[in-house]
């Protein structure tokens, strides 16, 4: 089963890049991804996270979720098998620029 064309994630895998962002959030931002990541589990994934497959990217495959409700941080990840693997947490822009 698919959901949003792309293989259900059934778990997460932090990169170094990811881990070194995410240390330096501000608290309140920490608390939102935290949340985000648990929504990115369910099936199917919750339309307030704006799932996404970027087009500027064919290999490999890069999709994003939106953390923040007013849109101002966003993760960029890769799925493989299942595995979401997490590539970087930043603001909107920032993401945009370099996924």
């Amino acid at each position: 089963m698919t959901n949003h064309g792309v293989n259900l994630i059934e778990r997460i895998e932090f990169t170094d890049p990811f881990k070194k962002q995410y240390k330096k959030l501000p608290p309140d931002i920490l608390v939102m991804v935290d949340e985000a990541l648990l929504d990115l589990v369910k099936t199917p994934i919750p339309k307030r996270l704006r799932f996404e497959k970027l087009t500027c990217c064919r290999k490999p495959n890069i999709y994003t979720i939106h953390v923040t409700q007013n849109h101002s941080y966003k993760i960029s990840f890769e799925i493989e098998g299942g595995i979401a693997k997490l590539r970087r947490v930043a603001t909107h822009k920032e993401i945009d620029r370099k996924p």
